[in-house]
């Protein structure tokens, strides 16, 4: 090359280490990690905090503005004080529905877990029974709950019964996903080691499954109250879903609504815990 071509080729060189920056400045311009938990927590918590503090703001003014009956819809401010007044009640009805849901939700993880392992893993089972049962969640479940009742009776055996037919499903069709979601080349070699059915499933089928599973469950949790309430509508003597009937036969809207909160509370605890037990799973086994 003479000196005439590698003029060029040196200006053109220059001019890209002036363009492209350096390790230094690259570093200088990564965001920290501080700003990005900043942003994460800005974005999943103070932001829909911001959101329900304006939409309650507007509720108050436009409700006392307009001056809307309080059987018709009360404002925020009224409902908490009628929340207070009654909070020893809201309590004592809240265990019922409570305890109810986390038996109905173990019995569907259970019965789901079970049933999904035997028909991925059973192709005739899966042909024979798994269209039977998308039959019966093509049923609108709730029309179903009054026959839980004539089956079982008015106790709590038919509530928890009937929030577990409604909450098993999801954690079925998951599991079934998860068990076949396995990486072939993983059971090639696991053949190739000579490992048996069962090391197989427990020690590599089932951790591959358990994403697939917890978003099932984290379904199985909100079903499994709606279960609950919805027969406690029909027959109960007690619980969150008496206490509404009961508040909406007296006309008492904000008791309803703080029935409500007491219940939204109480499913966002339940559902926290499944969401924080899918992390410590996903840790162990990931």
């Amino acid at each position: 090359m003479n000196a005439r071509e590698a003029a060029p080729v040196s200006k053109i060189t220059q001019s890209a280490a002036t363009v492209v920056p350096g390790p230094a400045k690259q570093q200088r311009r990564a965001v920290s990690p501080f700003k990005k938990n900043l942003k994460l927590v800005f974005e999943t918590s103070v932001l829909p905090l911001l959101v329900v503090a304006v939409i309650l703001f507007l509720w108050e003014v436009l409700t006392r503005n307009f001056k809307v009956p309080l059987t018709l819809l009360p404002p925020p401010s009224y409902i908490y004080t009628r929340m207070m007044e009654v909070w020893p009640v809201l309590m004592d009805q809240a265990v019922p529905t409570t305890v109810e849901s986390i038996v109905s939700f173990l019995a569907a993880i259970v019965i789901g877990i079970t049933l999904g392992s035997i028909l991925a893993s059973f192709r005739l089972l899966n042909a024979a029974f798994y269209p039977i049962i998308v039959f019966f969640q093509l049923i609108p479940k709730i029309a179903l709950a009054p026959l839980f009742v004539v089956w079982v009776g008015i106790g709590s055996q038919s509530r928890i019964e009937f929030a577990t037919f409604m909450a098993f499903f999801p954690i079925v069709v998951s599991t079934m996903a998860g068990l076949r979601a396995t990486p072939p080349e993983m059971l090639r070699m696991c053949k190739g080691l000579t490992a048996s059915g069962w090391q197989v499933f427990t020690l590599v089928r089932l951790p591959y499954a358990i994403p697939h599973i917890f978003s099932g469950m984290k379904v199985a949790i909100t079903l499994a109250i709606i279960g609950v309430i919805v027969a406690e509508f029909i027959s109960a003597p007690k619980g969150l879903g008496y206490l509404i009937v009961f508040a909406s036969s007296q006309a008492d809207t904000a008791l309803i609504m703080a029935a409500i909160l007491v219940l939204c509370v109480v499913g966002l605890i339940l559902y926290g815990t499944v969401a924080l037990l899918e992390r410590i799973c996903i840790r162990r086994y990931g």
